[in-house]
């Protein structure tokens, strides 16, 4: 079995119509956090995946994303401090399609 690692990927994109395409993709591999931020469990091969999916739609000059690697699922456990509205820390379930 592949091992996971964890990612908090936020992005800021300017045009409304690409910032939709690019949520629509980040809802097929991670848990939404807050507007424009995901927690995502990536193995190598799903992290290139979105990767050159979210290049694919991305302007490089007016677009940005950024992955930030946590580590190891196994090994790290976020500690996450929230300022209004309550935080619920996204379940791992599976998902049949």
């Amino acid at each position: 079995m592949a091992s996971e690692r964890l990612y908090i990927v936020a992005y800021d994109i300017a045009d409304q119509k690409r910032w939709r395409r690019v949520f629509k993709i980040m809802k097929g591999y991670g848990s939404w956090l807050q507007l424009s931020v995901f927690q995502c469990r990536l193995t190598a091969r799903r992290r290139a995946e979105l990767a050159t999916r979210l290049e694919g739609i991305i302007h490089h000059a007016e677009d940005h994303v950024v992955l930030m690697d946590l580590g190891s699922v196994d090994q790290v456990a976020p500690r996450v401090e929230s300022l209004g509205k309550t935080y619920a820390s996204p379940e791992r379930r599976a998902i049949v399609i």
